[in-house]
């Protein structure tokens, strides 16, 4: 298939150039002059160069692609205006996803979150992971990113109600090789890596090979039924913060941290910290979003992505072997 993607110098999109690359495919990556592309180190696709407010631009560079991958997203938890993380998310995604459509893709495959997935409540001190039908509105989205999303997210499912074959997937935490920026989940491996981790907050994630998304990606152009959505995420996958740096101290031999920092200490000091940000115009380095979503078990049952696509399962330890494999070999942490 001749395909094309979007956000290919990101985590998610260059990993999936790469696997699309192991299957045969053709690449046409829409990249940024100046993205990092350390990621893409090996690959092979045509780069073209350009934005995605460009609809004439993206006509063009569509032309003849069987397969549309919209992975590409304005991604921050902080910023002194969301208007361009909106114009991007939002009116970015209608735009892809409508001139992948006239151009004649066969499947277009919309890149979303489990942001946009309804979190899990405690039943009996216990959280149940929740899947795709869990209830969920936008009064629940917590912060511009999520909002965002979650409005592309309606974007694409109308768009899909008019018969464009779109199908939606929703990765949860992905970690592994290629994780060039990186990205907040790949910060704390490499932060724990370097030592500079002397605390933490009590939250949980649901982690899962960025391999697997990438694959999950395919199998949804495959498989993947016409405006559903399938959260890419693992089923052993769900831990807390507490037995994530537990793996991390077993795989490595670095001590963990102890100490577990009270939320109201957290939200206490990242409101001080956006104060300061809105004085200076420097993004902080603990945003008020990422405080409160840490408040948060973030566990998710990718049963569905299993059952209907065949989503792989690599063990979430594995992942975690491979993403500091790649962050030592490429200097971002000591060996």
């Amino acid at each position: 298939m001749n395909c094309f993607v979007t956000g290919v110098s990101g985590f998610v999109g260059a990993n999936l150039v790469h696997e699309l690359n192991a299957k045969g495919h053709r690449v046409r990556g829409l990249i940024r002059p100046a993205s990092d592309t350390r990621g893409l180190a090996g690959a092979d696709f045509e780069r073209v160069e350009g934005d995605l407010a460009d609809a004439r631009f993206l006509t063009q560079a569509m032309r003849g692609c069987d397969w549309c991958f919209h992975v590409a997203a304005s991604y921050y938890l902080w910023l002194p205006n969301y208007a361009p993380m909106y114009a991007a998310n939002v009116e970015g995604t209608r735009t892809v996803l409508e001139i992948a459509a006239s151009a004649g893709c066969s499947r277009i495959v919309y890149t979303s979150t489990v942001g946009c997935i309804g979190l899990p409540t405690a039943i009996d001190g216990a959280f149940i992971p929740t899947d795709e039908r869990t209830p969920v509105s936008e009064a629940q989205m917590s912060n511009h990113y999520k909002r965002s999303k979650w409005r592309a997210e309606e974007v694409a499912r109308q768009l899909a109600a008019q018969g464009l074959p779109i199908v939606i997937v929703n990765p949860s935490a992905p970690i592994g090789p290629r994780d060039a920026k990186p990205t907040p989940t790949g910060q704390v491996i490499v932060d724990f890596l370097n030592r500079k981790m002397p605390a933490f907050l009590d939250t949980g994630l649901n982690w899962v090979h960025v391999r697997d998304v990438a694959r999950g990606h395919i199998l949804a152009a495959e498989k993947g039924r016409i405006g559903e959505r399938y959260i890419l995420g693992n089923s052993t996958g769900n831990w807390t913060m507490r037995e994530t740096l537990a793996a991390l101290e077993e795989i490595t031999g670095v001590p963990a941290p102890r100490f577990k920092v009270p939320y109201w200490i957290a939200l206490a000091a990242a409101h001080v910290d956006e104060a300061c940000a809105r004085v200076t115009g420097k993004a902080p380095k603990a945003p008020l979003a990422g405080v409160r979503m840490a408040r948060y078990k973030m566990f998710f049952d990718p049963a569905k992505a299993v059952r209907e696509l065949g989503l792989p399962q690599t063990p979430p330890k594995q992942a975690f072997m491979d993403a500091i494999e790649w962050f030592r070999a490429n200097g971002y942490a000591k060996a």
